[in-house]
């Protein structure tokens, strides 16, 4: 009996058959940062005014800008909200935030393959944060997590805590 004739033989693939692997092309440490800037700002547009409402009502500031403050604070609160939940659909959907979409760069595991929202979220976004709240540490983490990124890989901590790359989309 031949190798195909054998129903006991062990399967035969050529390497032709085999699916090519991707490549990734990495995104520039320019475009994250400019990624990171740009939502920075829109979250500041959104919670700036309450922040700045909160900040004149606790000094007891003579300036009160009464029903319209707390209108455009809440107003801002909800844009901040709409935003945050929009930056959510787009992660799990595209692996990308307004700005990493604008910049057409997005988020993949290391595999190439889709990152899930929570490992988005709790291990590159909500760790990280807590990590970097804590007195002392916070502030090596923060700068650690920065400075990884002028590695070959182009990785900050965040990433390979969530094992993760950014590439061009």
């Amino acid at each position: 009996m031949q190798g195909q004739d054998n129903p006991y033989a062990a399967p035969v693939a050529t390497v032709a058959q085999a699916p090519e692997p991707r490549v990734f092309e990495l995104a520039s440490r320019g475009g994250r940062l400019g990624a990171y800037l740009i939502d920075a700002v829109l979250y500041a547009l959104c919670w700036g005014p309450g922040y700045f409402q909160f900040a004149l009502s606790v000094d007891e500031s003579p300036v009160d800008f009464g029903l319209l403050g707390t209108g455009i604070s809440v107003l801002g609160a909800v844009a901040g909200l709409a935003l945050f939940g929009y930056n959510l659909w787009l992660l799990h959907t595209y692996g990308q935030t307004v700005a990493k979409r604008w910049l057409r760069i997005r988020i993949v595991r290391t595999d190439g393959s889709r990152a899930a929202l929570g490992r988005l979220f709790w291990l590159r976004s909500f760790l990280p944060a807590v990590a970097g709240a804590i007195p002392c540490l916070g502030t090596i983490f923060g700068l650690v997590d920065m400075l990884m990124i002028f590695g070959d890989d182009k990785r900050c901590l965040h990433d390979q805590m969530a094992d993760t790359i950014v590439v061009r989309a």
